[in-house]
C-alpha cells in the first residue's frame, strides 16, 4: 500500500547510496527529510548532490531529537538495530523500516528476491539478463548496487529482480516477494550478529509475509536451507547441482535438466561461460523463476550462456611468466573463499584478511591443503588467522597489499595462480570491496616480467 508521505517528519540513518537514494525520494513526495550519519559530511561520497534538496543534514553524529519527534525512521543496511537513538525512537513509538521496506510499498511490479551468504550478485545478474532476453523490462539491484527505490522513478516495469543481505532483511515488514531464492547458508557476519541461528534468523525474514500464491526456490544440496525452510506454507522449488530432481531443477552428468509440469528441458553445460561448481548453482537458482514465469526455454539459456560474470568475482586480471593471477576481492566470507578454491586444480598462493567478521578461518584447513602453496596475510584480521591455520600451509605476513602482490609474484612458480579472495570485509584498509579489487588489479597490471619464483 503507497503511503501518502505529504510533510512527514522522516529521519533516514545512514548517508550511502541507499540512504541518499531514499532522501530523494522522499523530498520529491513531500516529506521534511533529516538525513543522519555518524560520519562527517567530509567523509562521504556523493553527499553533495543533495545539497540543492531542502533536506536537513544531521551529520557527524545522531541527534537524538530527530529520533524522537520523527513521524518515520527509514534505517540503511549497515546501521545496527539497538543504538542508542533507535531506542530512543522506539520509546516514543517511532516505526522503524529500511529502505527496501519503503519502496516496496510503492512499488507495483512483481519482486524476485535473491539471498544467500554467496552467488547472490551473480544470480540476480544472470536472472535479470535472462528476463531482459525475453523482452521483459527488469529493474536490477537492491544490494547489488542500485538501492531498490530508484526503481520507483521507473515506469512499466514487468519485474523487479533483487538482491538482498541478512542486513536488509532485518527491517522486513511487509515485504513480501512473489519469488524469493535462498541460495546456501554458512557462517558469515558474526561481528554483527550474536551466533549463527540470528544470523540465519535474519536471512528467513525474506519469507516471512509469503503464502501459497507465492514460490520458493531453494538449493536442495544445502542441509541448512532444507532444514530451516521445511515449514514454508508457500510454494517451494529445488535445484539440485548434485543429482537428479522428479521436479525442479537437477543436474544430470553435464547437462541441468529442469522437470516442471509434465515438461522436460536440458541444457548443457559445455555452452557455459561462467566457470566453477558454484557457478552451476547459481545458474540453476537464476533459470528457475524465468522458465516458471513463461519464459523461452531457448533464449534464456542463450543469456546465461554469454554471460560472463561479475567485476571483483574470480576475474582473471592477467598471465605473466605462466603465472594466472584472479581477482575475487567480492570473496568477503570464508564460504566463498572455499568454493573460489575448489574450482582449481593447480596450486595457489592466496591473500585474504581484512576486517574480521567473525567466522572460523579453520574451515578453510582442507581447502588450502589440497590447493594452496602460500597464504599471505593482510589487515586486521591476519593475527587471528594465523593462530586457527598455523601449520596447515606455509603462512606470510605483510602490511598492505602492495607489499602481498610482491611477495606472491616471488613465491608463485610457473603454472601456478595467485589469487586474491580475502574472506574478510575491507574496511579495515579500503572504503569498500570493489576498491580493494581494483587496486589488486592495478598492482598486478605494473608488475613487470622476470620478478617470480
Amino acid at each position: 500500500m503507497k503511503q501518502d508521505l505529504t510533510s512527514k517528519q522522516i529521519t533516514i540513518v545512514g548517508a550511502g547510496l541507499s540512504g541518499q537514494a531514499a532522501a530523494r525520494f522522499l523530498v520529491e513526495r513531500g516529506a521534511e527529510v533529516t538525513l543522519s550519519d555518524m560520519r562527517a559530511a567530509a567523509e562521504i561520497p556523493q553527499l553533495d548532490r543533495l545539497s540543492a534538496l531542502p533536506i536537513r543534514f544531521d551529520m557527524g553524529g545522531h541527534s537524538l531529537k530527530c529520533f524522537s519527534q520523527a513521524d518515520l525512521i527509514v534505517i540503511s543496511p549497515g546501521v545496527c538495530l539497538d543504538i542508542e537513538p533507535l531506542n530512543v525512537a522506539r520509546a516514543h513509538a517511532v516505526p522503524i523500516i529500511g529502505e527496501i521496506e519503503l519502496a516496496a510499498c510503492h512499488l507495483d511490479a512483481p519482486i524476485l528476491a535473491v539471498t544467500g551468504t554467496n552467488g547472490k550478485s551473480t544470480t540476480v545478474s544472470l536472472l535479470g539478463a535472462a528476463l531482459q532476453q525475453c523482452g521483459k523490462e527488469v529493474f536490477v539491484g537492491g544490494n547489488l548496487g542500485t538501492p531498490l527505490i530508484e526503481a520507483c522513478a521507473q515506469d512499466e516495469l514487468d519485474y523487479l529482480v533483487v538482491e538482498l543481505s541478512s542486513f536488509q532483511l532485518e527491517t522486513i515488514d511487509r515485504f513480501c516477494p512473489h519469488y524469493a531464492l535462498l541460495l546456501n547458508l554458512s557462517a558469515d557476519h558474526l561481528d554483527r550478529y550474536p551466533d549463527l541461528d540470528s544470523y540465519y534468523a535474519a536471512k528467513l525474514n525474506l519469507f516471512r509475509n509469503m503464502t501459497t500464491a507465492h514460490t520458493a526456490v531453494l538449493n536442495a544440496d544445502d542441509e541448512a536451507v532444507v532444514q530451516l525452510t521445511a515449514d514454508l506454507s508457500c510454494r517451494k522449488v529445488y535445484f539440485s547441482a548434485k543429482g537428479s530432481l522428479a521436479e525442479g531443477m537437477g543436474r544430470e552428468g553435464e547437462e541441468l535438466v529442469w522437470r516442471w509440469q509434465g515438461e522436460e528441458v536440458r541444457f548443457a553445460l559445455s555452452k557455459l561461460s561462467l566457470q566453477g561448481a558454484h557457478n552451476v548453482e547459481n545458474v540453476m537458482a537464476a533459470l528457475i523463476p524465468a522458465l516458471i514465469e513463461g519464459c523461452s526455454s531457448e533464449k534464456v539459456w542463450n543469456a546465461v550462456c554469454r554471460f560472463e560474470g561479475l567485476r571483483h568475482r574470480m576475474n582473471l586480471v592477467r598471465e605473466l611468466d605462466g603465472v594466472r593471477w584472479y581477482n575475487d576481492s567480492k570473496g568477503t566470507n570464508i564460504g566463498s573463499v572455499q568454493k573460489s578454491l575448489a574450482g582449481f586444480e593447480t596450486p595457489v598462493t592466496l591473500i585474504a584478511g581484512g576486517k574480521d567478521k567473525g567466522g572460523d578461518y579453520r574451515l578453510l584447513a582442507e581447502e588450502l591443503r589440497r590447493t594452496v602453496t602460500h597464504l599471505i596475510l593482510i589487515g586486521e584480521a591476519a593475527e587471528r588467522m594465523v593462530h586457527e591455520l598455523d601449520g596447515v600451509v606455509p603462512i606470510h605476513r605483510v602490511d598492505s597489499l602492495e607489499q602481498a602482490v610482491s611477495l606472491a609474484q616471488q613465491v608463485t612458480s610457473d603454472g601456478g595462480n595467485v589469487l586474491l579472495s580475502p574472506a574478510c570485509s575491507s574496511f579495515d584498509m579500503f572504503e569498500n570491496y570493489a576498491r580493494r579489487g581494483d587496486i589488486f588489479c592495478e598492482l598486478v597490471g605494473a608488475l613487470k616480467t622476470g620478478g617470480g619464483a
